[in-house]
């Protein structure tokens, strides 16, 4: 539910970023004169390799604090096949089809997602400023809106995308696409330490995930670490636990006993918010159950950004072995706007809206747009420095 948001509302009402987060070498979106907007699949000039000597399985040393060791192998990626018309209750997308065998080497991978009380010694040892800390300029939009000249300097603040709660119930209605957008806005001041603005504070969220973080700053984030962010491969495969087929990194019953299991929307999203798991919103790391890996909060919670581009078509071509994800991204929908995976749903995610709390389940995120339902862990590989 956060991909295209922000445009909606810039454009309609209040100046914002767009959706998501950056790409390593690009803070925003690139020229719509750049060929990544081809519907190529972008991996398709890779050929179907062998698939080489036995997955790395077995720990290289001890794992680094606040990690676990994910052993390589095999495992199914993604959906056999979308479901029967009018029969789609787990809200399954095209862009998850085909399931496909994916070989991975062994992995450190962080057992929670990163938390405040970590992202602010980043930020006190480096002077980091994040991306909805920076206000944005005219020229961030162009190939977005028609003319950049007509946005109106007022609209041009920093700040970051969140739930509105004071959406428009009477006029609500969910009879067009994105019909999710209504629901939220783009608030002003906004950002990491103020997840739901210049009121709001983390003080006794230290060890909730940080949020209103972009690509941009989580690469930033892990590379001071000594860390980098999980392919989409590596992270579908932790999150299943060791176990093939699992709908949910715990099992296959939402709801095992009764039990939560994961921090989601209880309720009818956006009308009716309960609260039976104990959360409205983030919740602190290892409130809920791990996975059979050790890992906490792979399901709900915060989405998650992983390193891959998003490209719709991308697992027609995906190579068998370690997939590092397509060379350029292509959402049909906005194909100007450059985007990256999300994994792993959040606590905004229901069974009327997104069940992006399922192993399988996608998500594109445009990579200039913060918001206060994303965030992100990290991984350490055998090939690199601990």
């Amino acid at each position: 539910m956060k991909k295209s948001l922000p445009l909606i509302i810039f454009v309609g009402c209040i100046g914002l970023f767009i959706l998501a987060a950056v790409g390593p070498a690009s803070l925003f979106r690139r020229d719509a004169s750049d060929d990544s907007a081809t519907d190529a699949p972008a991996a398709a000039a890779v050929e179907q390799e062998d698939d080489g000597p036995p997955p790395i399985t077995e720990a290289p040393g001890p794992a680094p604090k606040g990690m676990v060791w994910i052993p390589g192998g095999s495992f199914t990626m993604g959906t056999e096949e979308l479901p029967p018309t009018g029969e789609n209750p787990d809200k399954i997308k095209a862009d998850e089809i085909p399931a496909h065998e994916v070989i991975v080497d062994g992995f450190w991978m962080d057992e929670t997602e990163v938390t405040n009380a970590e992202f602010a010694k980043f930020v006190d040892e480096t002077g980091y400023v994040t991306f909805a800390e920076i206000k944005p300029k005219r020229e961030d939009f162009i190939g977005v809106v028609p003319d950049i000249s007509a946005i109106p300097e007022e609209n041009l603040v920093a700040g970051a995308l969140i739930f509105n709660k004071d959406f428009d119930r009477e006029n609500f209605t969910t009879e067009y696409t994105n019909w999710e957008y209504q629901a939220w806005k783009y608030q002003p001041g906004a950002d990491w330490r103020h997840p739901t603005g210049p009121d709001s504070s983390i003080d006794d969220k230290m060890d909730h995930p940080v949020v209103n973080v972009v690509y941009r700053d989580c690469v930033a984030y892990a590379n001071w670490a000594g860390k980098r962010l999980p392919t989409e491969a590596e992270w579908e495969y932790a999150s299943r636990g060791g176990h093939e087929g699992w709908k949910y990194s715990w099992g296959n019953e939402f709801q095992p006993n009764g039990q939560f299991m994961c921090n989601y929307w209880q309720g009818t999203f956006p009308t009716d918010r309960q609260n039976l798991d104990g959360f409205l919103d983030t919740a602190p790391v290892k409130s809920f159950p791990p996975n059979d890996y050790g890992l906490f909060d792979m399901a709900g919670n915060v989405w998650e950004w992983v390193n891959d581009y998003y490209h719709h078509r991308y697992y027609l071509e995906s190579p068998k072995r370690n997939p590092q994800g397509p060379e350029k991204w292509l959402d049909p929908g906005e194909p100007l706007i450059e985007k990256r995976v999300t994994r792993g749903g959040s606590f905004l995610c229901n069974t009327n809206n997104c069940t992006g709390y399922r192993n399988a389940a996608r998500m594109r995120s445009d990579v200039s747009s913060a918001s206060y339902h994303t965030g992100f862990r990290c991984v350490i590989d055998t090939k690199m420095d601990r």
